[in-house]
């Protein structure tokens, strides 16, 4: 069996454009507030990209650079300040940050209809808990690769490999909000080999390089990989590519899967956040966890 790439480029432009066309039917063009501390030569990289495909889909650039010795205080009041702001549609404060900040007290000043990285507590609950929000971007990217795939998730049986705050907990979420049976793994999980074997949907995002081999994968599941690493042999993911391929009926290579979807799916945030501004209620979002039955 080889399976079928899941092509993360083509999908990414097309939800841009899509993005761009809703942007151009809004009274107003969203605004973007990106926000970096200090010179970090990754950070520069990132940011400067969602800025440059910000621009592209017709949003406003409200991009803020801040010296990396700023104080907890001096940054939090920038936060707040974005967070009055009525031009600023969409907030996202570039991590990580230097060491004498604390994230998540900064992460906690933006505001649930600005958070357009999905990160802070509030945002993180109300997807726990059902309610429609905005939703972390890789998470959600996934759900769209999948969906624009055809994979059928109710009733499926999904893994997660990994259980970070960015990734694998609202990944999970997201996937029993399909009605998939979902299985988190983890560090301490025993024959982890056993457990992702039995999934038809196979998300690995521990950040290990190749860990998910062959012997790890059901034949014909589907197999999304969101790991990124850089070794001396070139990028390569979470999963043995080449190999698995030879199991699975379809995966997202490294690169071109799931990374371009990150900043796809922060452009829909932001038109999300945008509607937030405008209406009174929140707008449905991919991904809604359903009733707990």
């Amino acid at each position: 069996m080889s399976a079928v790439l899941i092509d993360g480029k083509a999908a990414a432009a097309e939800l841009r454009a899509e993005v761009a066309a809703e942007v151009a039917a809004l009274p107003r063009a969203p605004g973007l507030a990106t926000l970096l501390v200090g010179d970090d030569p990754a950070s520069q990289i990132y940011v400067r990209n969602k800025r440059r495909l910000c621009v592209e889909a017709g949003m406003r650039d409200l991009h803020r650079h801040v010296p990396g010795d700023v104080s907890q205080g001096e940054l939090a009041g920038i936060i707040d300040e974005l967070a009055d702001d009525a031009e600023v549609t969409g907030i996202l404060l570039q991590l990580p940050l230097p060491g004498q900040l604390d994230a998540n007290a900064l992460l906690a000043r933006i505001p649930p209809a600005k958070d357009v990285d999905g990160l802070t507590e509030r945002s993180a609950g109300r997807l726990a808990l059902g309610t429609p929000g905005l939703v972390p971007c890789t998470p959600s990217g996934v759900m769209h690769l999948l969906d624009r795939a055809g994979v059928a998730l109710e009733g499926a049986e999904a893994v997660v490999v990994g259980r970070s705050s960015l990734v694998g907990k609202p990944q999970a979420q997201l996937l029993l909000g399909r009605n998939a049976t979902v299985t988190t793994c983890h560090s301490r999980t025993r024959d982890l080999v056993s457990v992702t074997r039995r999934a038809d949907v196979l998300v690995a995002a521990a950040g290990v390089p190749r860990m998910i081999g062959p012997d790890a994968v059901k034949p014909g599941a589907v197999v999304i990989d969101v790991g990124m690493h850089r070794l001396e042999s070139g990028l390569c993911g979470d999963v043995d590519t080449e190999r698995v391929a030879e199991v699975a009926s379809a995966i997202t290579p490294v690169p071109g899967g799931v990374g371009p979807m990150t900043i796809a799916m922060l452009l829909r945030n932001t038109v999300l956040a945008a509607r937030l501004a405008g209406e009174a209620a929140v707008p449905a979002v991919e991904g809604r966890v359903g009733a707990g039955r």
